[in-house]
């Protein structure tokens, strides 16, 4: 419990034992909201805490100030000076969240907590035939005052909820990994791009140069570890090892492989994790890129394979390809995984040989860690990205492929707003939306950082541009809840949250089938007409 939370338990305590002769009693917690005193039963109080950090969610109430994580509980946090129609202010270090049990957490912020009193029956009035600044709909009654001046609003914290958020109380029957849900649409997915004539290419940039690595062969993209263990008596370009969800992953960098000048680790390097082979014994080796740029879905007629002159230069043997883009002007490498590493030097790096005779081991763990890959089944894959200050997660198998925003937009005259434009994409013509716009956020100049997501909604080829691509991730089972149902939209749209109070993190997950309804499909597939 909260050091505020204890403090008001302690002073009820003490009012309740100066009031204990005083007859049939109530206790309440007064707290300030504008110039208005409010009450709300003590009884309905779990704590009291600061204002904490919030994800702000869109397509909810204007009330709703975002969700919290309340030691691992996702918290709606709502502004009682919206429910209120008061002019909103900033907060301060007076500014409180009270914490009700209405089934579920709900946190109400208020200006500041007065204090917790002991009030007798008869000292609590019907709120009928009096009139103030709330909706006397939203109160149970009415505290009077020992001087008979003031009065004390008694708050019907359920109808506070309710009125504001109407979805809430719905019951969610769907159950996570059920039948019905994103698994079995893709696995169709899968399928339905085996039989294609395109590859997706996940690329990255090493010293001003782009190279290229075939999706499949990508597992997933993560940050710079905090801790590289290094391992003695191993090649130069063997960063070490890092433990990731409980296995040991070899590192190694990608500018030492290919003998180019060092470069200061930054937060835009990232770990690229790769499969070395497509069996079950797989084993996975992360790979530091200078960074990450986008997932590419290219014609194989662009792809040729590596020059016979080139090729036979051993040192090349990890390319396979080369790719040809914007009519040969960009060209991107294609690495082969399988062939950049010899799986027993880094199973000894693994190990802690290090390669080296009687080296002594520079990793201590448990023998028995397999470091191969294996399907986790109680995990699930997403791409993260940015709109303005929130992390949003859509699952891998759901983008086609992420592409930079051209400098122009080609305008489609009598569609809707919330179209930014078309634009010819390998000789299709693809409807973009603006995600900002669509989830109601303000809007923002383009920049370099900002990248169009391709999903096929409905049949319909559609982009949506974000402000950042961050990584993609797995997140295990565990951490991935059920949204609050804020709002009919938001709960259609944002059904899942993964809370992950290990990084302090909150991203919620989106439905990529619901980012457009029926006639909004429509109209994106009348724009490419």
């Amino acid at each position: 419990m909260s050091e505020v939370a204890e403090a008001v338990r302690d002073e009820a305590e003490l009012a309740a034992a100066d009031t204990a002769s005083a007859g049939d009693s109530r206790q309440f917690v007064i707290f300030h909201v504008a110039e208005e005193m409010f009450a709300v039963p003590l009884a309905e109080v779990q704590e009291i805490i600061r204002m904490p950090e919030v994800v702000k969610v869109p397509l909810s109430p204007g009330a709703l100030e975002g969700l919290a994580n309340l030691r691992g509980t996702m918290l709606p946090v709502i502004r009682l000076r919206q429910i209120f129609g008061m002019s909103a202010v900033e907060h301060d270090d007076s500014t409180r969240v009270v914490i009700l049990d209405q089934g579920r957490p709900v946190g109400l912020v208020v200006d500041r907590v007065a204090n917790v009193v002991t009030v007798e029956t008869d000292r609590i009035e019907s709120v009928e035939g009096i009139q103030g600044t709330v909706d006397n709909d939203l109160m149970t009654g009415m505290i009077k005052a020992s001087d008979g001046r003031s009065m004390v609003m008694i708050l019907d914290a359920a109808k506070v909820v309710a009125r504001e958020f109407k979805a809430v109380g719905k019951a969610i029957k769907q159950t996570l990994g059920g039948p019905g849900t994103h698994a079995d649409s893709r696995k169709e997915t899968k399928l339905a791009e085996d039989g294609s004539d395109e590859s997706q290419l996940v690329s990255f940039e090493v010293a001003g140069q782009e190279y290229a690595l075939p999706i499949e062969q990508v597992q997933e993209i993560v940050q710079i570890p905090e801790q590289i263990t290094e391992v003695p008596n191993t090649p130069s370009h063997v960063l070490g090892v890092m433990t990731l969800r409980n296995r040991l992953l070899p590192l190694v960098s990608l500018r030492d492989m290919f003998g180019l000048p060092p470069q200061d680790v930054t937060d835009t390097n990232k770990i690229v994790v790769v499969s070395l082979g497509n069996d079950a014994s797989a084993m996975s080796v992360g790979v530091m890129m200078d960074s990450v740029k986008e997932v590419l879905r290219v014609g194989r007629s662009v792809i040729d394979p590596m020059p016979a002159l080139l090729a036979r230069n051993g040192n090349l043997s990890e390319f396979q390809s080369i790719c040809r883009l914007n009519e040969g002007k960009r060209l991107v490498s294609i690495l082969a995984s399988e062939r950049m590493f010899n799986t027993g030097d880094i199973r000894a790096v693994v190990s802690g040989d290090g390669g080296g005779d009687g080296g002594e081991k520079a990793v201590m763990a448990d023998e028995s860690v397999d470091v191969r890959t294996s399907v986790i089944d109680d995990e699930e894959q997403f791409v993260v990205f940015r709109l303005m200050n929130e992390e949003y997660g859509v699952p891998i198998e759901s983008v086609q492929e992420i592409v930079r925003v051209p400098d122009e937009l080609t305008r489609v005259p009598k569609t809707p707003d919330f179209l930014e434009g078309v634009v010819n994409l390998r000789g299709v013509v693809l409807p973009v939306v603006d995600q900002r716009r669509r989830f109601g956020l303000p809007s923002m100049e383009r920049n370099d950082r900002q990248r169009i997501m391709v999903y096929t909604i409905g049949g319909v080829r559609t982009g949506f541009i974000v402000d950042q691509v961050l990584e993609v991730m797995r997140i295990p089972a565990s951490v991935i809840g059920l949204s609050p149902n804020l709002s009919e939209e938001q709960q259609r749209l944002i059904r899942r949250v993964a809370n992950i109070e290990k990084t302090h993190r909150m991203i919620l997950l989106l439905d990529t089938d619901q980012l457009l309804d029926t006639k909004e499909l429509n109209a994106a597939s009348k724009a490419v007409m």
